[in-house]
């Protein structure tokens, strides 16, 4: 198996996601940068990192979206490809229109950098076998409250798109962190589900020393889907 992970300029999570994937679970990793027009011929994942792309300019996402290798990765999710998104990169797979809606500013106008509790909605390519769990995750986020108008907030929520809602910790913070609309914390999207979008950052809690392994569990399921296939 292959997973490759982009670098954005301003992108700062993708050592995390690249040191998860290729230390942590053992997935055979390297880097694509932003200005090339092709992935890995035999490439199975496909992670889009957090970070400030472009310095967040125009809107988190917009100026990521015209980068030369997202036409090369919508290509790879039209074909049923795995492809993971991760807070910067859920904004830009919004803003290239490969999930829907929009990531806009946190409600209190606050960066939040905080771990938060989401709950598993649907089984897919990196939920498998985890529906109903709550999983404790880091946010790191400006712009992470989720915005649709309603006619696609009802498509996603008839569809069983949504894959993460924010629940409720017991530590006296705010559940929903941003005001996200149905809480939603990440999507699924694509023709089988393949694609993913999510504020949490999951390689941020893949190790016991972080404090957290929850987040491994996602990159594991990845990995048993792309071997199945």
């Amino acid at each position: 198996m292959l997973a490759a992970v982009l670098q954005f300029p301003g992108s700062n999570a993708d050592f995390d996601a690249f040191h998860t994937l290729s230390h942590v679970v053992g997935v055979r990793t390297q880097y694509v940068f932003h200005k090339e027009s092709a992935l890995p011929a035999d490439v199975d994942l496909v992670v889009l990192p957090g970070g400030f792309s472009y310095g967040d300019y125009l809107r988190c996402g917009a100026i990521a979206r015209f980068a030369n290798i997202m036409a090369a990765v919508r290509a790879h999710a039209d074909r049923g490809g795995l492809v993971l998104g991760i807070c910067n990169g859920f904004q830009i797979l919004t803003e290239a229109h490969l999930l829907p809606g929009a990531l806009t500013q946190n409600v209190n106008l606050r960066f939040e950098c905080r771990d938060v509790s989401v709950r598993v909605e649907v089984d897919g390519p990196f939920t498998q076998d985890l529906r109903g769990r709550t999983l404790r995750l880091p946010i790191a986020h400006a712009e992470g409250r989720y915005h649709a108008d309603a006619a696609t907030l009802d498509a996603l929520e008839r569809n069983r798109l949504v894959a993460f809602r924010y629940v409720d910790a017991g530590d006296g913070e705010a559940a929903n962190p941003n005001g996200s609309l149905h809480d939603i914390a990440g999507l699924y999207g694509g023709p089988k589900r393949n694609v993913l979008g999510l504020m949490p950052h999951p390689e941020r809690a893949s190790e016991s020393l972080l404090g957290s392994v929850d987040g491994r569990l996602l990159f594991q399921s990845a990995v048993r889907a792309a071997l199945a296939r």
